[in-house]
């Protein structure tokens, strides 16, 4: 029985790729292109969260707390809140303890709980919103070394 619902779905997925391939030609032998296709919704602008490389994005599973060398970033994130004033996710933070020295540190993971807030317009597109403030907090363990817990973004 399987076999023959997918034989079946396999051609109801044919028969909609003619139709669609015919629109184009439908909307050339006189139906309004309003009627043969349908306009794409505006876009909507989501507040978003600025990578080290200029790009905004909307619920990223990682973000690069470090740019400099890459000794402190969040992964496995998982958002449970993303809104135009403020998200909130969950993952875990993967921070090099550089002792003695950055190059010879060693990276500990920590879980953690992420908020963003203060967003503002992001000067790049006066039309999108970009959080400028990033606060984590440690439901098990923190670091040992000296870490802020609330970091001010970039633009």
């Amino acid at each position: 029985m399987p076999l023959l619902r997918t034989l079946a779905l396999t051609a109801a997925s044919a028969a909609l790729a003619t139709v669609v391939a015919a629109a184009p030609a439908s909307a050339a032998a006189g139906v309004p292109a309003a009627l043969a296709a349908p306009r794409a919704a505006a876009p909507t602008y989501a507040t978003v969260l600025v990578t080290c490389f200029g790009r905004g994005l909307v619920m990223p599973p990682d973000f690069l707390l470090a740019c400099g060398d890459g000794n402190d970033r969040l992964g496995g994130l998982y958002w449970s809140h993303w809104g135009s004033d403020s998200a909130v996710g969950t993952g875990y933070e993967e921070a090099n303890d550089c002792d003695p020295y950055c190059a010879a540190g060693h990276f500990h993971t920590f879980p953690v709980k992420i908020t963003l807030s203060d967003s503002k317009p992001w000067p790049g597109d006066p039309g999108l919103r970009h959080f400028t403030k990033l606060t984590i907090s440690y439901p098990d363990t923190e670091p040992s070394w000296p870490h802020d817990p609330v970091r001010e973004l970039w633009d």
